[in-house]
């Protein structure tokens, strides 16, 4: 088994662990997941008290679920929370009643287009309760009595995120975020979050430039409260990526950042181009993950979100089928290639002089036209060393030579570090 096999597997065997719990925005779902991920990282966990003020939110109170289930009247449950914790309306408040059929359908949500499914819902900021099923189950249904339970809890808390900070040569920042209050979930949350893991695990071993910044929140009032908590170090980021969606087999998707030409957004295109894979990039809406709250106006980060199929994209999306057979090794893998193709982008787009710049300099008395490799290889070396030394001019950065010129990244980096070596080049300060 190579190397990239087995990551594949350890990410996928990680998503498998993490698949049963039931997160939430809050609640000891988030806790146990991050429990788990501590294993891994060590990331540190912050408690945000119920009440708190985070810009127009207020961090909501904490929920926490030990059961749910509905039972007919012959005492069989028909509906059970433990079977499948997408079951239970995503933030029910406490019932232990009996209702008639029309009374418990009024409390019942399904996808009759596929009728097999199981829904993800929520109701994050509206109290209520209801039950998850499928539409099949929805249609079986008999005039009956039926007892419902769901033991829950909705009460003063906190809100609990993630945090793991690699600290690089420069203060500034690389961010990635991923979302931490899906349930059963697999590509749509897990993904995401394992990715983010191994991505960590990988940088942690590195010598970095810049500085990483992993953050692992709940949705929406996750992405607010951290960003209100840390407004003032906000201005560290210069780059970032919202992680979701990467385990199916979909071709990538990138949702450039508000600012649309960002160094970021520069990078994940001229990776993607250079990869042989199809890909499309979409422009900035404020619709989505949290890339829509570090791209909000008076912040502007320059954040971006990197998925494969996007959100809403694939059937599967939000049920019960973006399970453990929707999610493939092999596509965690190639994200996470794709994901460390990236930050290798960004930790060498170094601008350069060049130190000759009158005429070119004779580069075959130095040797540097007798590289090893195939013809082919041999002249694309060739002609990426003269175009780095063409426009090394101070003001080009090896980014913008790759995408002038159409040669990959990793070659003109590579005739950047030849050139260096024989001092026809000088870096420039950042």
């Amino acid at each position: 088994m190579n190397t990239l096999t087995k990551t594949g597997l350890d990410m996928f065997n990680l998503i498998s662990e993490l698949y049963p719990i039931c997160r939430s925005i809050t609640g000891n779902g988030v806790r146990d997941t991050l429990t788990i991920l501590q294993k891994h990282i060590p990331l540190i966990t912050h408690e945000v008290p119920t009440g708190t003020k985070v810009f127009d939110w207020t961090v909501p109170k904490e929920w926490n679920i030990q059961d749910a289930y509905v039972k007919n009247s012959k005492g069989e449950k028909i509906i059970d929370f433990r079977k499948n914790t997408l079951h239970v309306l995503n933030y029910s408040v406490p019932v232990r009643k009996s209702v008639s059929l029309d009374e418990l359908k009024a409390h019942l949500f399904t996808v009759p287009e596929y009728p097999e499914w199981i829904p993800y819902r929520t109701s994050y900021y509206q109290e209520n309760w209801g039950f998850c099923i499928s539409y099949h189950q929805l249609i079986n249904l008999g005039e009956d009595e039926y007892e419902v339970v769901i033991d829950s809890s909705l009460e003063d808390g906190y809100l609990t995120y993630g945090e793991y900070y690699i600290k690089g040569k420069r203060a500034e920042e690389i961010l990635i975020s991923c979302h931490t209050c899906h349930p059963s979930l697999c590509n749509d949350n897990l993904s995401g979050i394992v990715l983010a893991v191994f991505l960590a695990k990988h940088l942690t071993s590195m010598s970095l430039d810049y500085s990483y910044r992993f953050l692992f929140v709940p949705g929406t009032i996750g992405s607010i409260t951290w960003l209100c908590l840390n407004e003032p170090y906000v201005s560290r980021i210069k780059h970032g990526l919202v992680a979701a969606c990467l385990g199916d087999s979909g071709r990538f998707t990138y949702k450039r950042s508000r600012r649309g030409n960002a160094e970021i957004d520069r990078v994940v295109m001229n990776v993607l181009k250079n990869s042989g894979n199809a890909y499309e990039t979409i422009d900035f809406i404020p619709y989505g993950y949290d890339e829509r709250q570090y791209c909000s106006p008076e912040f502007n980060l320059p954040v971006g979100c990197l998925m494969r199929t996007p959100y809403g994209h694939y059937p599967q999306y939000h049920t019960s089928a973006d399970n453990l057979e929707f999610v493939q090794p092999k596509s965690l893998t190639d994200s996470l290639s794709l994901y460390l193709s990236i930050f290798n982008v960004l930790e060498n787009n170094k601008t350069y002089s060049n130190r000759n710049p009158k005429c070119e300099p004779q580069l075959g008395r130095r040797g540097l036209y007798q590289m090893t490799g195939g013809q082919k290889d041999k002249k694309l070396k060739e002609l990426a060393m003269l175009w780095v030394l063409n426009l090394s001019d101070g003001s080009n950065t090896l980014l913008d030579i790759s995408d002038r010129s159409g040669l990959e990244f990793t070659l003109i980096h590579e005739a950047a570090d030849m050139l260096l070596k024989h001092d026809l080049l000088q870096e420039c300060p950042h």
